[in-house]
């Protein structure tokens, strides 16, 4: 194999071996939210006039699932290299820096993926969903896993120890997933919360998702996307530039 196919065979395989952690239990989690949100809201929330509330709920679920999964897969590799000086055996062998990236972000965008499938397959049971443009969810869900996934290597670089990756996972991911609208629709929120909103970019993902099962949304579909695609740009080009300089790797 190249040295892309192999250090990509040993991303899939480190997450896949302990998948009752990283994929069962994620999975497990979402239910259980499904389960609790619904039994306490069901009769007393409704979106977009008629989709039951928790219908609406299940794609912000899976969504969520397939951004944080990927975020942890890529950080916490990374992290763990570094603490254990295994890193070393990344960096020596001709490598270049974009196929290390490549091989990361990739690897995180499958485990976000497959999780989010799981979580999809298990709490579909609960609800009646239809896909109304599948394509539109195909491409929120790849250039999301891809944005976290980017995202959280850069964490794994920059962090030195567990602890700071975890403050950046708890600190940053987690309030900007919660506070995207998974749970809710940002047309219940006063208008200087509805503009807030707006400002994090889980919203674009959460939404362009969901939109591609009910065929509505908060916010237009194609310039979400356009947001997606320009912050996954960004952290990408970031990400590399920060690799390609051995920043916390080499020095």
């Amino acid at each position: 194999m190249t040295s892309f196919q192999t250090l990509l065979h040993k991303e899939l395989l480190r997450f896949w071996k302990v998948s009752v952690q990283t994929v069962a239990a994620p999975i497990l989690t979402a239910v259980l939210y499904l389960v609790v949100f619904a039994y306490a809201l069901e009769d007393r929330v409704r979106v977009y006039d008629s989709i039951p509330y928790t219908d609406f709920l299940v794609p912000g679920l899976v969504m969520m699932s397939v951004l944080q999964n990927a975020f942890a897969n890529s950080s916490s590799s990374m992290v763990q290299s570094k603490m254990t000086g295994n890193i070393v055996f990344i960096l020596l062998p001709p490598i270049t820096y974009l196929e290390l990236f490549g091989a990361y972000v990739l690897a995180s965008t499958i485990r976000g993926l497959v999780v989010g499938a799981g979580v999809l397959l298990a709490t579909v049971w609960f609800v009646d969903l239809r896909l109304q443009a599948p394509l539109w969810a195909l491409a929120f869900a790849f250039l999301g896993a891809g944005l976290l996934g980017a995202l959280g290597l850069l964490a794994g670089i920059l962090s030195e120890k567990i602890d700071q990756m975890a403050a950046f996972q708890n600190f940053v991911i987690m309030p900007l997933t919660f506070l995207s609208g998974v749970f809710y629709s940002i047309r219940s929120l006063p208008e200087f919360w509805q503009q807030l909103s707006h400002a994090n970019p889980f919203f674009y993902m959460i939404d362009g998702f969901r939109y591609g099962f009910f065929g509505v949304s908060d916010f237009t579909p194609g310039t979400s996307l356009a947001v997606v695609g320009a912050s996954l740009v960004a952290v990408s080009l970031i990400t590399c530039l920060v690799l390609k300089s051995g920043y916390k790797l080499r020095h």
